[in-house]
């Protein structure tokens, strides 16, 4: 068992982290000390583990909250929100990035590589003679074959991330 001080040492933390975490019924402790104090298991731990990988990734603690709650069924659907967030976030950066580059007049920093979007790809697969029905069977064939790369394919061309569910499902024939 951990006391609040251990268990926040152990992984840096402050103990009033600690402390808010068990307000907010993240993370309660199993018992109490005969002097009351909050004491912690090692499946305590293990959860304080999964709050800290999560929180890692930037998933908000309400969020989180109602995954410990035992909205498992919902994991993925949040995850999957949370990478598409950090998606638009990488992009909103290099664009910074880029407007920074430029006031500076240093473009030799970083020059931004051609990107690839949906209307791009779309445009290139037409010149090589593909109509919607054979786009359709490529997509077909792609999420049979490697459905993440698919995914990852998608989601580099910048494609909203309700676009990629519903392309994906149309795929598997959903």
């Amino acid at each position: 068992m951990y006391t609040v001080g251990k268990l926040a040492r152990k992984y840096r933390l402050s103990r009033s982290t600690l402390l808010y975490y068990d307000r907010k019924g993240l993370l309660c402790p199993t018992g109490r000390s005969d002097a009351n104090y909050r004491l912690y298991s090692k499946q305590d731990e293990k959860q304080l583990q999964l709050i800290l990988s999560l929180r890692q990734g930037g998933v908000e603690l309400a969020q989180i909250k109602s995954l410990l709650e035992g909205e498992s069924t919902r994991t993925r659907e949040i995850l999957r929100k949370r990478l598409g967030q950090i998606d638009c976030e990488i992009s909103a950066l290099k664009t910074q990035q880029q407007v920074v580059i430029k006031l500076l007049g240093e473009h030799e920093l970083r020059e931004p590589s051609p990107k690839l979007d949906k209307a791009s790809w779309v445009e290139i697969l037409r010149r090589a003679g593909l109509d919607e029905t054979a786009m359709r069977q490529w997509h077909i064939a792609f999420e049979a074959s490697m459905p993440q790369a698919h995914e990852e394919f998608l989601r580099s061309l910048q494609i909203p991330e309700p676009e990629i569910e519903q392309i994906r499902a149309q795929s598997r024939g959903n």
